[in-house]
């Protein structure tokens, strides 16, 4: 779902991971329409570092 926020509202999604500034700063960029291919490779990028944290930080609980 997510995935497919970051295609079609990319500055939403970093609402939804935590990142509001950076929200913000993507959602100047995506009011040109030249800078809404970068806010959106950006929110894809963003999105799926969010998703690889999450697993380092589940293993890493899970040793302990």
């Amino acid at each position: 779902m997510r995935l497919l926020i970051a295609l079609l509202l990319p500055w939403l999604t970093f609402f939804t991971i935590g990142r509001p500034i950076a929200g913000i700063i993507c959602l100047i960029l995506q009011l040109t329409l030249i800078g809404w291919i970068p806010a959106t490779i950006w929110a894809v990028y963003a999105l799926s570092q969010y998703k690889t944290d999450q697993k380092i930080a589940k293993a890493l609980s899970g040793r302990r």
